[in-house]
């Protein structure tokens, strides 16, 4: 009896170790640019510029070693005068696999900010958790967006 609870539990120690071990983590960061695709934008009766926005958005993001990807998401904001809270979620698609996140922010005089959750991811991001910043960076364009993202996914099988 003794010698099979020993078993039992080095084997539990061990499969614990070895989950551990197959762990990982990946920081991703890149700039990402951002267009509207399918956005309506409503003003709210009686309160001066008060706007709900809603809708599409599609995204290129860009490494620093020069690997890209897209992103697609859906995005709503809450906007006095253009500041407000905004809210979304977004799926960025790389070649090594995809990460599903819920975001939210807050822009403020032309400046955005914000916090993701990863909720999911496909292939080298299967079954991924995590974090993640946005922040918006100097823009020379107009009608796009440009932000500075970093997405830190910890993956069970890394």
């Amino acid at each position: 009896m003794r010698k099979s609870l020993i078993f039992v539990l080095s084997g539990v120690a061990m499969a614990a170790a070895a989950s551990t071990a197959v762990a990982g983590e990946k920081v991703l960061e890149f700039k990402l640019v951002t267009k509207p695709i399918d956005v309506k934008v409503m003003e709210v009766a009686n309160v001066e510029g008060q706007t709900i926005a809603s809708g599409k958005l599609f995204g290129v993001a860009v490494f620093n070693d020069g690997r890209i990807g897209v992103k697609e998401f859906v995005n709503t904001a809450d906007l006095l005068k253009g500041s407000g809270p905004f809210f979304g979620y977004s799926t960025y698609t790389f070649e090594e696999g995809s990460i599903t996140a819920r975001y939210t922010g807050m822009a403020k005089d032309g400046k955005s900010t914000g916090e993701y959750t990863i909720l999911s991811g496909t292939g080298a991001y299967a079954n991924a958790t995590g974090t993640g910043t946005i922040e918006s960076a100097p823009n020379p364009f107009k009608g796009v967006s440009l932000l500075n993202i970093k997405l830190v996914i910890k993956t069970p099988g890394s």
